[in-house]
C-alpha cells in the first residue's frame, strides 16, 4: 500500500498528522506493506529565507491579537504533547521552505527520505531553528547521513527544484489546497490531521477493497 503525503515542514498540522498516521501504522495489521513518499507543498511560497517569530506574521495574516494568538498556540501545543511532541510556537520562526523540499528530495535519492523529513520538523517546531538558511539546512542534512558535499551542493544549486515543482503540480491535479494531505494509491485522499484511530480505519478499509476475499463456494 502506497501513500503519498503533501505536506510541509513549517505547517504543525502536517507534523501532527505524520505522528498520528504512524501510530496507525503501527496498530495496522500489514503496516510492513506500507509505504510512504513524501511530497513537497509551500503553505507560503512567498515566505522570506528567515523571518520574524512565527506567532507576530500569524496576527498580521488573520488579523488575531496577539494574545489570542499565543492562547490557539497553547492549545496547538497541548495537542502536539498528547501525541508526545514538543512545540514551542512562541519561538519558531517564519522560513521560506523551498530549501528544505530540495533536500528532502536529496534525501528520497538517498533512501532516508522519512528521517530527512522528521529531522527538519523537529528542528522547526522543537528546537526553533532557522530552516530556511543554507548553513543550518547542511547541517541538518549531515546529522542525517547525508555527505556535506552533496547536501552543499543543493543549497548552492536549484538541484531538484524540478521535482518540489512537479509535486506541486500533481497537488494542483489532485485539487489538494491544504495540507496535510494523504493520497492512498492515487485513488484515497485524506484531509487532515486525523486521529489515529480514523486513519486505522480507513487502512484497513481500503486494504479489504485493494485484497477483497476469494468468494466461498457452497
Amino acid at each position: 500500500m502506497h501513500i503519498e503525503i503533501w505536506s510541509d515542514v513549517v505547517c504543525p498540522w502536517c507534523y501532527l498528522g505524520k505522528r498520528r498516521l504512524e501510530s496507525a501504522i503501527a496498530r495496522f495489521d500489514h503496516g510492513d506493506e506500507v509505504t510512504i513518499t513524501w511530497r513537497s507543498f509551500e503553505l507560503d511560497p512567498e515566505a522570506p529565507r528567515q523571518g520574524g517569530l512565527t506567532v507576530e506574521m500569524l496576527t498580521r495574516k488573520y488579523r488575531m491579537r496577539l494574545e489570542d494568538a499565543r492562547q490557539a498556540n497553547a492549545r496547538l501545543t497541548a495537542t502536539a504533547a498528547a501525541e508526545d511532541l514538543e512545540y514551542h510556537l512562541d519561538r519558531t520562526r517564519v522560513a521560506n521552505s523551498f530549501d528544505a523540499h530540495r533536500m528532502i528530495h536529496l534525501a528520497a535519492a538517498r533512501g532516508i527520505q522519512g528521517v530527512m523529513k522528521e529531522r527538519l520538523l523537529r528542528a522547526h517546531f522543537t528546537e526553533s531553528l532557522a530552516i530556511g538558511d543554507p548553513e543550518e539546512l547542511v547541517r541538518l542534512a549531515v546529522d542525517v547521513g547525508i555527505a556535506e558535499r552533496e547536501a552543499r551542493e543543493v543549497v548552492q544549486t536549484n538541484r531538484f527544484a524540478a521535482d518540489v515543482r512537479a509535486d506541486e503540480e500533481k497537488a494542483q491535479t489532485f485539487g489538494i489546497t491544504g495540507v496535510p494531505f494523504f493520497v492512498i494509491e492515487e485513488k484515497w485522499g485524506i484531509s487532515g490531521a486525523q486521529p489515529s484511530d480514523a486513519f486505522l480505519q480507513a487502512l484497513d478499509q481500503i486494504w479489504s477493497e485493494l485484497h477483497p476475499k476469494p468468494l466461498q463456494s457452497a
